[in-house]
């Protein structure tokens, strides 16, 4: 499954290269304004960090529209600007609990932690790690919150979020293996300015996980008897081999020729 994973992300990045870029262009807009605000954060630091929440903010909606366009890269679909706009109109409460959780994140890394860490002492040392852990745990679920909103989009937004622990509980070494893989990505990313997989591609690879996953369990719902630790990927992933197909640099190229 984890290279038939690595596979499905690449090519469905590279098939849709042109509009991942278009949407990381929104992406570095976002960076900017960070950057901006982080630029008069000396002499305003209310304003710069009232700014840093708005934008937080509209980038959880920027993602909802993306997330939207990256699930139907997902499914072998071109979503356009209208399946951009649909995601967010769709999705505007789960955007809303993405940017709260964002704003609890970034309140727990640069001001909760650092202040425990303050107190030079045991307890101040096992509260920060207990938080640190925490935050792993909430970030690791972000990885698949758009993802399994757009998947199960009748889900209430805590329904989702919580649904995304239970799934790195249950699938431990394949989420820790696609946060890696991220983490390559955004390393990748800082290198082609953020153009290339960017954000958009990050977000595709959460949907492409999500969407293995949940061919595991329709498998295990249609086959109540199985185990779960032999899952037949072969045989699951048949259909989804067959739409990526067979591809050689030559036609990654020249996809015109055979």
């Amino acid at each position: 499954m984890i290279g038939f994973f690595i596979k499905k992300s690449f090519f469905d990045g590279w098939d849709n290269l042109i509009g991942l870029v278009v949407q990381n262009l929104g992406y570095t807009l976002f960076l900017l304004g960070v950057a901006g605000c982080l630029g008069i954060g000396d002499s305003h630091t209310a304003l710069s960090i009232a700014l840093l929440v708005l934008l937080a903010g509209l980038f959880s909606f920027y993602q909802a529209g993306t997330g939207s366009l990256t699930y139907s890269y997902s499914k072998y679909e071109r979503g356009g600007f209208a399946g951009f706009k649909s995601g967010i109109t769709t999705s505007w409460h789960h955007a809303l609990l993405y940017w709260a959780i964002i704003f609890l994140l970034l309140m727990l890394a640069f001001f909760v932690m650092p202040f425990y860490m303050s107190y030079g002492n045991t307890f101040g040392l096992v509260i920060t790690v207990v938080l640190f852990w925490v935050f792993i745990a909430c970030f690791l679920a972000l990885m698949y919150f758009f993802p399994l909103h757009f998947t199960m989009s009748a889900d209430r937004p805590t329904k989702t979020f919580k649904k995304c622990f239970i799934l790195i509980a249950d699938n431990l070494g394949v989420s820790l293996f696609c946060a890696l893989y991220i983490v390559v990505q955004a390393v990748i990313s800082f290198f082609t300015a953020g153009l290339v997989p960017g954000f958009a591609g990050i977000q595709l690879t959460g949907m492409v996980c999500i969407k293995l996953l949940m061919l595991k369990y329709d498998y295990l719902e249609a086959n109540p008897g199985s185990e779960r630790k032999h899952i037949p990927w072969e045989e699951i992933l048949y259909d989804e081999r067959e739409c990526v197909g067979h591809r050689s640099f030559r036609n990654m190229i020249f996809p015109w020729k055979d």
